[in-house]
């Protein structure tokens, strides 16, 4: 089974989440993510945060999970679930679909 590279990013630049609100829909997404992954044979690359004295507070997660219809949708509704459940207009959801790898002797 093929694979696809996702991008999944939240964030409060709008200050609609108190700290503590924002801090447990963080935690909520990265579990999801996390478990998402780890059911599905996935992995999770890599996980970002916005620097702490930065304006914005934005996170985004790359992950890797399996071209399967049922796993996307399932993860796609529990991240609905969680923006709904936390006031959120949407999550950012952004799908790879080639990776180009350039190298040090590469030029434009």
């Amino acid at each position: 089974m093929s694979a696809a590279v996702v991008y999944i990013s939240i964030g409060n630049s709008d200050d609609k989440l108190s700290q503590a609100a924002w801090s447990e829909f963080y935690k909520a997404v990265s579990h999801a993510v996390h478990e998402a992954a780890n059911a599905q044979f996935g992995a999770v690359h890599g996980q970002w945060v916005s620097e702490p004295v930065s304006a914005w507070q934005n996170a985004c997660w790359a992950l890797q999970l399996p071209v399967d219809i049922n796993v996307i949708a399932d993860l796609k509704d529990e991240l609905a679930g969680l923006a709904r459940g936390f006031g959120q207009e949407s999550i950012a959801w952004a799908v790879a679909p080639e990776t180009e790898f350039i190298g040090p002797g590469d030029e434009l």
